[in-house]
């Protein structure tokens, strides 16, 4: 990616439909036959929690590459506490741009940048092998619990970051997804009728998927 010049820009109205299909491309058949991000970033753009000035889009020689959203949300602490900390994703790469380095370069700016605006920590849902490299660790290490599983378990896929070191010291509580993000909330038929607006592409289940259908 070092051989690359990239622009990293807040997203504007006239991205929002080439960010969607970005999304789309990058998610298609991943977790399951067809995908749903693309919708959720667009129902986010209007609700409450989303950080405007986080939602970026990363472009190579003027071409959208990469694509990322940043949300505010909340740990809910056993002491009454309610911590506002922010959360990300989806973050989107192009296929073809893909293992070349660039998520890595939006992540790091990108939570440089919620550094910045008053984010002390990022808890999120993703794999511990790529996140891992920028800092992120299993979040119950740290005290902080995800609401769908038992708080006993220990839950590979939910991580968090400190942004300001010492932030989660003496932290016990629970985080809960912003409800954007609930595809039980999404209505199959206006979904479908808004992923008609994109390129035809044929939905496959696959090896790998968590997911056998997506509603």
């Amino acid at each position: 990616m070092s051989n690359f010049e990239y622009t990293l820009d807040i997203e504007r109205p006239e991205d929002y439909f080439e960010a969607e299909n970005l999304t789309r491309e990058a998610f298609w058949n991943v977790y399951a036959p067809g995908c749903v991000e693309h919708y959720i970033l667009k129902r986010f753009r209007t609700r409450p929690e989303f950080v405007p000035e986080l939602s970026l889009c990363m472009r190579v020689g003027g071409k959208l590459v990469a694509h990322v959203m940043y949300l505010w949300s909340e740990i809910r602490c056993d002491d009454g506490r309610r911590l506002p900390v922010m959360t990300f994703g989806p973050i989107s790469v192009a296929p073809e741009y893909q293992r070349r380095g660039i998520g890595t370069i939006l992540l790091r700016e990108s939570m440089e940048r919620a550094r910045r605006m008053g984010a002390k920590a990022l808890p999120i849902a993703g794999k511990i092998g790529f996140y891992g490299k920028s800092g992120f660790v299993v979040a119950s290490t740290k005290g902080v619990h995800y609401y769908a599983e038992p708080r006993e378990n220990e839950v590979p896929y939910f991580l968090i970051k400190e942004l300001e070191p010492g932030f989660l010291d003496d932290v016990e509580g629970i985080y809960v997804d912003p409800e954007g993000y609930d595809v039980k909330t999404i209505d199959p038929d206006e979904f479908e009728a808004y992923d008609a607006q994109f390129p035809p592409k044929i939905k496959r289940k696959l090896p790998g998927q968590i997911f056998d259908k997506i509603f």
